[in-house]
Parts: structure tokens; sequence; C-alpha cells
């Protein structure tokens, strides 16, 4: 049967709609609270040969991105003559999935009377997968955790129990993590459910058509795109704390005809401690950077995303090949949209944004019973991993956004999740006033964070933050946004990454990093720095020495929001 364009369109529409339906599956089953409340997942559909023609919206580019290649992993490793209906595929593998053991990516085969039709997939951060715990301390990837090569979970309807008792011997949250296997399995199946039903109201047999159409039109949206900007090469660079000395990231940015290459050739060799990044995830991310600034609205697929090629040296930081820890990948991968936006600029100014918080502010507690003394009959040993951002970089023409996470797009967890997970206190969460970096365009806002164990714990904490000596660097003329800090209650200084003690009673103290600005201070509306002024977004102090408002000015912003009338 020959389908019309609008058919087709319709289709491809409903595809999206089935891998956002399965994504939502996986928030409402999963137990991990970083996918439950921060939703720091993906799921998408693929066809035979494992190119991905949907993604679901609910997701992570770092995910989404990096498990756009890992189908075709699982393809080549499980072998097509072993691929049957009900068998659920499964692996941790960093290098074929989606960078370090603490995501599991599952993949299910689809089939439609009796033929193999596509493949469906999905990826979620778990909270343990044993070892040393997720933190940068270790110095393998063997330290890291639990490594389940790509295999079946299930074959033919049979899960396999092994497996299973495997798993659950090697982790310190059974429950939560098998529950998450079955949760990421449940998820495939809905979207497989809602793939038959779409493909039966529209008699279709196969998925080839609709599979031409999308990645087709994607291919040549994206080329269009490519092809207005100019022929045109430029390098930018961004540097991080690392974990004991500096990283950079250097990428040479070069727009082709038909493609756009980034070059990290130049950039930090690999890192002893797991901060490394695998070169799937900085190819996620250095995707995601230039199609958010030239194509933004084109959906994401195999087609849309293979224009966007990258490069990088072997046994670079964003190129770490195995045996090197990669546990905190993310935070290397967060700063390469970063990097490439400064490259960027200088081809196509006017476009994108100032520098942001870039890494997530994560950090895992690890509470037992106190050691220091009696300890009260329902203390416990818990692992806590809560999900929060700093400021996200000024626009060209927009403020930053406040504690909003970019690139990666996951949700600040709420405090009460965090709580409910374990005996953990947040004792502050609060936006961190003249954090944002000064400019025409303001920087996003960090927070404040101040966290303790209830009575009768002690914890590690397993802090995975930057900017603590690097902190966010403005856009034509902007300001930088503010540094990351870390202490403990008492005033005593902390690490900015790996594991550290916190005893009974004490307190950890954070305040997380502020976006930078974009354009001159002295540019910025009056109108703009009467309302930060009034949010408690700036100081009386920052109104006056940077923005320049009078004094008069600031009685009367003052004077009205004492009143509570509108400024």
């Amino acid at each position: 049967m020959t389908q019309s364009n609008v058919a087709y369109q319709v289709m491809w529409n409903r595809l999206i709609s089935v891998v956002e339906e399965q994504a939502q599956a996986l928030v409402r089953t999963a137990f991990s609270t970083s996918v439950r409340e921060a939703g720091d997942l993906s799921a998408g559909v693929y066809d035979i040969q494992g190119q991905m023609l949907a993604q679901a919206v609910t997701g992570t580019p770092g995910h989404v991105n990096a498990m756009a290649d890992a189908v075709a992993h699982f393809i080549r490793r499980i072998g097509r003559d072993n691929i049957f209906e009900g068998d659920i595929y499964i692996t941790n593998d960093p290098w074929e999935g989606t960078g370090h053991l603490h995501d599991i990516t599952m993949v299910t085969p689809s089939f439609h009377r009796g033929a193999l039709v596509g493949f469906f997939a999905c990826t979620a951060h778990i909270v343990d997968i044993g070892g040393r715990g997720f933190g940068a301390d270790a110095a393998s990837v063997y330290e890291e955790g639990l490594y389940i090569p790509i295999m079946k979970f299930a074959q033919r309807g049979e899960v396999d129990q092994t497996l299973v008792r495997i798993v659950r011997g090697n982790v310190r949250e059974p429950d939560q993590l098998i529950g998450d296997i079955y949760a990421l399995a449940t998820c495939n199946e809905i979207g497989h459910r809602r793939l038959i039903e779409m493909m039966e109201e529209f008699d279709l047999a196969d998925l080839t058509g609709i599979a031409a159409f999308i990645l087709d039109n994607s291919r040549r949206a994206t080329l269009e795109r490519i092809a207005a900007l100019p022929r045109s090469s430029a390098t930018g660079e961004i540097t991080m704390d690392g974990f004991d000395t500096p990283i950079t990231l250097k990428v040479k940015v070069t727009v082709h005809d038909d493609r756009i290459v980034s070059d990290f050739t130049g950039s930090s060799g690999v890192d002893k401690k797991g901060i490394n990044c695998p070169l799937v995830y900085a190819k996620a991310y250095a995707c995601y950077a230039l199609k958010v600034a030239i194509a933004p609205e084109i959906p994401n697929n195999a087609a849309s995303l293979a224009p966007f090629e990258i490069e990088a040296p072997v046994n670079s930081i964003v190129n770490a090949i195995h045996p090197a820890p990669v546990a905190l990948r993310h935070i290397v991968g967060h700063f390469v949209p970063d990097a490439v936006f400064n490259a960027f600029d200088q081809i196509v100014p006017g476009l994108v944004p100032a520098e942001g918080a870039a890494c997530l502010c994560n950090f895992q507690v690890s509470l037992r019973p106190r050691s220091d003394g009696r300890a009260p009959a329902d203390a416990r040993r818990s692992e806590v991993l809560t999900f929060n951002s700093g400021g996200s970089g000024a626009r060209p023409e927009h403020d930053g956004l406040n504690a909003t996470a970019f690139p990666s797009g996951v949700m600040t967890m709420p405090v009460e999740a965090t709580e409910h997970a374990g005996p953990v206190i947040i004792w502050r969460k609060e936006l961190r006033p003249d954090s944002g970096g000064a400019g025409q365009q303001r920087g996003g806002l960090g927070q404040f964070m101040e966290v303790g164990a209830r009575e009768g714990h002690e914890f590690d904490i397993q802090a995975m933050f930057d900017r603590v000596h690097h902190p966010a660097k403005g856009r034509r003329g902007g300001g930088e946004g503010a540094p990351t800090t870390i202490v403990q209650d008492d005033g005593s200084k902390m690490n900015g990454k790996g594991k550290q003690f916190v005893a009974h009673g004490r307190k950890v103290v954070m305040a997380f990093p502020g976006g930078a600005g974009y354009g001159d201070p002295k540019d910025r509306g009056a109108a703009s720095i009467k309302r930060d002024l009034a949010r408690g977004y700036i100081s009386e102090e920052t109104a006056a020495k940077i923005y320049g408002l009078s004094p008069s000015d600031i009685a009367a912003v003052q004077s009205a929001v004492t009143k509570g009338e509108d400024v």
C-alpha cells in the first residue's frame, strides 16, 4: 500500500508520541529518584538496521544522542540470527552504551505478524552499580562497579535469573536496581504495543516506508540549515577544574557544504581519576550544541544527527578508552557545548549563549549509623543521590535561566523526594543572589544548599562539582558567573570532587555557580535592573556599582517591595 506524505507525517508525529509515552512509563515506574524526579533517561524507536527514527522529548541529550549509536552495537553483539520475539537485551557498557557504568540501556526487538520490524531502546541512570560508588575516585573502570556486557536479560520471554542473582549480589541497593531494570523492560514493551497499534491502524507490514520518509526529510532539512551557514572554521576552548589539575577542552569547528566537524585535537589527555569522557558521550553533546544552535525544531533521529561529526585523539579527555575511569564522564561532557559555542560564536555571531554552570551540581550521600557514639535503633545505611543545577548562561536576547540545567536538561530534584529516599536533611535550598553574571542580559542564578543527616547518622558525601576555580565566562562584554563553593558548617574547606567524610552533627554548605552575562552591563534596561532588585536576584550594591542604578531608584524599589506594589 502506497502512503501519501500527509499520512507519513501523521505517522511520524505518532511515533514521537509513542516514544514519549514510552519515556513517561519509565518515569512512573522507575525506583530511582534520578529517573522519577529528575528525568535522567532516554527512550527511542529504531528501524531494523538500528537507525533511530524518533526519540522522546523527555530525557537528556547525553543519553538520547549516545543511545542513537547503541542499538547497532546490540545487533552486532547479539547477532541477527539470535534475535527472537520476547527477547530483552541489556548493557551498561560505557563505550557501547551511554558513557559510564551507572547507566543501564535496554533494547527490545519489536515483532509484527511474526517478522522483526524494529527495536525499542531506553536508558536510565541508576543510583548504584557497586564498586566504589558513584564518584570520581576510581583509577580504572574496574573499580567503578559491576560491568554488564551486551547480553540477553530475557530470551523468548524468560528472564535470566542467574544474571539477576549476580546483579543483586554486587550492588548496595539491589531491590531498587532490579526494580529499575524491570521498569526499563516495561517501558520498551509499552512502546512496542503502541507501535503495533499504529501499524495495524495504517495497515503497515513493516516500517520501511515511514523510516525512509523520516530519515530523508530530516537529512534534507538539516543539510539546508548547514548550507545557509558561512563556510568557515574557528577555534574555541574552555578550562575547567578537573580533579587535581585543570583540564582544557579545545575544539576547532569547521562548516563544510554538507556537514559540521568538531575537532578536539589539543584537548587535555586522559585524567587519572574518573572524570574521563568516552567519545560516544562527547559526540552526543557536541552534536547537541550545534543542532540546537542551527536546527532546534528538526526532530532528533539518525539522519538529523549524522551531519554533525566529531574528531578527537585517542586517550584525550573526550576520547577515553577502556579501562579509563569514566564514572563522572558527564562533568567533562557537559562542558563540551560551551567549548563548541565559544568557537561557533566566531562563525555566526549573536546566536549562542554565554557560558553557564555547565555540569550538573550533583552529590551522593552515603549514610550510616554514627561510629563516634551510640546510634538509635532506627539508624540505617542508605544511598541518596540528588541532582541540582547552577545557572545557565545569558542568551543574546534573554536572561539566563535560574538553577536550570543546561545542557543536560534534567530537572532539579525536589527536597521532599530527596529526603524520602533516605535519612538525609536538606536544611536550605534557595536561589543565590548576585551569582548571575552581569550583562545586558543577566546570567541565571545558582543556588544555595545545606545538607545534613538525621540524628544518629554520619555520612560520606561524594562531591561532583566544577566551576570552583573556573567560573563561567561572559560573552560580548558580559560578566562572569559566581564560582562554586563547598565547606562544612564549621568553616572547614571541602574539595569540589571526591568522597569526603562528614561527622555526626555536621552539615555541608554549598553554593552552586551562576551563569555568565551577555553584552555590556551598561546596556541593561533600567526596568530589568529594578525588577532584579525587587526579586532579590541582585543586591543594592550590585544595582549601584555594576548597573549604575541611582540611590533614589533603589529607594523607590525597596519602598515598593515593602508596600507589596509592582515595580
